[in-house]
């Protein structure tokens, strides 16, 4: 059964699913879903057309679809999506996509995102993904799977974070980071590959030794960048992580990559 507390909001065409709760305080709008299990704690603000997956979480203080923060929005219609079992605690912030854009600003599935944190419009997160307390996201940013952002960092617009990469505390990042990538602050360096986040992933040692050659290969040689990734999609050409890292290389990047700035040789994977 919903329970929705009778101090809450809910305008007429919102669609609530089984065993709902809406506590005090709430705001859902007319083009509001929210799935089966959905929990608004308190205070919560739905505006516009959102979709709240099953069995996701959401602390008091939270907006959620708002206007974009972009002076050359026009104002079409545009929506949120959010998927199913996240944590999404108090103060964040997260605006709907805009007509120059996706349309849609998208989180996926198993997420945490920490009080203060900050999505932009057009942003696309994906699945297990980490955002600690104030960390924020410019427009069109995004996250790949199993990325995890520590607490004050701010990523530029358009940037996009490969799959299992970690960013430290504080960092500013203004540039693409591949996959399985490791950032630290107070200077947003590339301290090598993220051990610990594959390790916690079960990644094989096999799969972490071909990524430490790998990123040797692209990163510290001789060769240009294009030599390097032919070099590494011979030697590792049935290696599905390493497939992953290529393909991030290979595609359209709007910021540039960033590049390390040590030798990978010390680092235990």
């Amino acid at each position: 059964m919903t329970n929705i507390h009778p101090t809450s909001l809910i305008e007429e065409g919102a669609k609530i699913g089984k065993g709902v709760t809406i506590g005090p305080f709430c705001v859902v709008s007319k083009d509001t879903i929210l799935d089966d299990n959905v929990e608004l704690k308190s205070h919560v603000y739905l505006s516009g057309k959102v979709f709240i997956g099953k069995n996701t979480s959401i602390y008091s203080f939270v907006s959620i679809g708002c206007v974009p923060q972009n002076r050359n929005d026009e104002g079409k219609e545009s929506a949120v999506s959010i998927g199913q079992n996240n944590i999404i605690r108090e103060h964040v912030t997260i605006h709907r996509g805009t007509d120059s854009g996706n349309i849609k600003t998208i989180i996926g599935n198993n997420c945490f995102i920490m009080v203060g944190a900050h999505i932009a419009h057009d942003c696309v997160i994906g699945d297990n993904v980490t955002m600690a307390n104030n960390a924020t996201l410019g427009g069109h940013v995004v996250l790949e799977n199993f990325v995890v952002l520590g607490g004050l960092v701010a990523i530029h617009q358009f940037v996009r974070i490969g799959e299992c990469s970690m960013i430290g505390g504080m960092s500013g990042v203004k540039y693409d980071v591949p996959p399985f990538s490791m950032l630290i602050a107070p200077e947003p360096n590339m301290e090598g590959i993220n051990v610990v986040g594959m390790k916690r992933r079960n990644l094989q040692k096999s799969d972490r030794v071909a990524l430490k050659s790998s990123y040797e290969l692209l990163f510290n040689s001789d060769y240009s960048l294009s030599e390097a990734v032919d070099l590494v999609e011979s030697k590792f050409a049935s290696n599905e992580v390493i497939d992953k890292l290529i393909k991030f290389i290979k595609s359209d990047s709007i910021r540039g990559i960033r590049k390390p700035n040590y030798c990978y040789g010390r680092i235990k994977v």
